[in-house]
């Protein structure tokens, strides 16, 4: 690291030149991404207490960071899209002029850094040698971003060398942790102007600013005016015992499996079925020459949830997260190794807050629900390296967490009516965001948090992407959630989703027939296997496949009336598809 402002980009060196005057850092450090800045970062972090190294015989280079009690998930109602034009950021956002974004967030950023040092990040979201790759700046003053940076992204002087040749073309973002104050806290996107202010938060989704900020709500923007998709989608590839590989992408609510699907393992009936993970949290997808869908993941990590991470849910993951990892607020066993809820049956000693367990209530969970772990890609023993280029995708899912209604899969008979399906979403909400837990909320494509603008422009745009499309990805709509009258989930998901991949890849292969439903194509009992699964029999599977036609066309009559919210930009196709569904539901 240097402490020089003098790259080969003037554009970069005149606005990191009034973010000095304006932040007044005691020293700037330029990241150059190597393994011994990091190591240097972490060993001062650990001085600084604000790492905690853990058990090094058996969780080799993982620390624990714990955040404050505050600041422990996305702050959704203090993130805002800055335009000029509010009906460009639609009701399903935060809105504010840029001139008063700027105005409410930049009195917060003078001399926040005054005894601080300043760290300047370049980074690259996706393949440096792809296409598709979008470059960024970050500002901070936290070495706690910097280090998740290095594992989330592409960082560093190979990245510098990009921007020093990209003229203006880059994402400016600045980050302070200020105080921490829930008062003092904004996140603010400008998406006109590739700029992206965060204040007053540490937390991952909050200040790592290549993720959500830059990756879905700038990149979603700009993927609107260029004409493609960036979606909270992961990416998987599925290869039969044929030897025959396709790619599928998955768009889920946070805290909902995404991670968990992205690193599927078979179960024992499923000989030589295999999945491939490309990437958990993120895609974009680019429409190709040949009229299909292609898909690149821009991280280069995976920051996910711990809680529910074990043996049985995630082997990938829970193996992965035995060396090289962060973990943020999860608990700690006596032996000081890293202890979350369903992680094995080894007994927590200090809660996420450093509380032993003589002192914690026993009511509250030792770590926290929304804990995390960040980690390399390189660590997954399924991940494969993806090419520049991207890689095809055959099928997109559409996934929300419904307790009851939403059957546990179903194909949508076109690309307009896929459409529907995913912005008809409705799932309960997770600890992933500030708020209360388990309310029904609309969550189209699970974007409800990330899209950054308007909605019916959203849709819209996404009507107008299958336009370019002469072999459009088939869409699919899947629910591993739904429970029977007793509160327990009917379907057992994790590996034993695969049953449901295996209809989703045939489906898309043109290889099965199907049951004609208004809602779209089922699965006829007997395709989706149930060999080796002995708590479930066909009468199970049937109810977990049946769609009541007057409760489902309640439901859409609700989403009909939150898509009429968006109108006029809402398009009139997409109403007219919701109404005459809703029609053949009641018929």
């Amino acid at each position: 690291m240097n402490s020089q402002i003098n790259s080969a980009n003037q554009y970069l060196n005149d606005w990191l030149k009034q973010v000095v005057d304006q932040v007044q850092p005691s020293q700037v450090k330029w990241c150059d991404g190597s393994d011994e800045e990091y190591d240097q970062l972490v060993s001062d972090m650990v001085a600084s207490q604000d790492l905690m190294p853990l058990n090094q015989e058996t969780y080799p280079n993982c620390f624990l960071y714990r955040s404050h009690p505050d600041d422990v998930a996305r702050s959704e109602h203090l993130t805002y899209i800055c335009t000029k034009e509010k009906s460009d950021v639609g009701d399903n956002n935060n809105w504010l002029s840029s001139q008063d974004g700027h105005q409410r967030v930049d009195p917060l950023f003078a001399g926040s850094m005054k005894g601080r040092t300043m760290y300047v990040i370049p980074y690259c979201m996706g393949p440096l040698e792809s296409p598709y790759a979008q470059f960024g700046v970050e500002v901070t003053d936290s070495p706690y971003v910097v280090v998740n940076m290095k594992k989330m992204t592409t960082m560093g002087s190979q990245v510098l060398e990009k921007i020093n040749h990209l003229g203006p073309k880059f994402v400016r973002g600045l980050h302070c942790t200020g105080d921490l104050s829930p008062n003092r806290r904004w996140i603010m996107h400008f998406p006109e102007e590739m700029m992206i202010k965060s204040f007053g938060s540490g937390y991952g989704g909050n200040a790592l600013l290549g993720k959500k900020c830059h990756a879905l709500r700038l990149a979603s923007y700009q993927a609107k005016q260029e004409g493609w998709l960036a979606e909270h989608m992961l990416i998987v590839g599925i290869e039969n015992p044929q030897g025959e590989k396709v790619y599928v992408a998955a768009a889920f609510p946070s805290a909902c499996g995404k991670t968990n699907l992205a690193m599927l393992i078979p179960p024992e009936s499923y000989p030589g079925w295999k999945i491939w993970t490309v990437g958990d949290d993120i895609a974009w997808l680019f429409p190709g020459d040949d009229g299909r869908l292609w898909a690149i993941n821009p991280e280069a990590g995976f920051f996910g949830v711990a809680p529910g991470t074990s043996e049985k849910t995630n082997p990938h993951a829970f193996h992965m997260l035995r060396k090289n990892t962060l973990f943020t607020n999860v608990g700690l066993t006596a032996s000081n190794e890293p202890w979350w809820e369903g992680k094995d049956k080894s007994s927590p000693a200090y809660n996420w807050r450093g509380q032993s367990a003589s002192e914690s209530t026993n009511s509250q969970p030792f770590a926290h629900p929304n804990a995390r772990f960040t980690v390399s890609c390189a660590e997954c023993s399924s991940y494969e390296q993806q090419p520049p280029g991207g890689v095809p995708i055959s099928a997109i899912l559409f996934g929300s967490r419904r307790a009851e209604l939403v059957p546990l899969v179903f194909q949508a008979k076109n690309w307009l009516e896929g459409v529907l399906a995913g912005a008809a979403m409705c799932s309960e909400t997770t600890a992933a965001a500030t708020g209360e837990i388990g309310v029904l909320r609309n969550d189209p494509m699970a974007m409800k948090p990330f899209c950054g603008y308007n909605f019916g422009d959203y849709w819209a745009h996404w009507i107008e992407v299958g336009k370019k499309l002469s072999h459009p990805p088939q869409i699919f709509h899947v629910n591993w959630f739904r429970q029977d009258k007793d509160g327990q989930f009917m379907w057992p998901g994790f590996g034993e989703n695969i049953r449901v991949l295996e209809w989703v890849v045939a489906r898309s292969n043109n290889r099965l027939d199907a049951q004609v439903s208004p809602l779209g194509y089922l699965p006829i009992g007997s395709d989706i296997s149930l060999t080796g699964l002995d708590d479930m029999t066909p009468e199970e599977l049937a109810r977990l496949l049946y769609v009541d036609g007057a409760a489902y066309a309640a439901h859409l009559e609700n989403v009909l009336a939150y898509f009429k919210k968006f109108s006029p930009k809402t398009p009139s196709v997409l109403l007219e598809a919701c109404q005459a569904m809703i029609a053949q539901l009641k018929s």
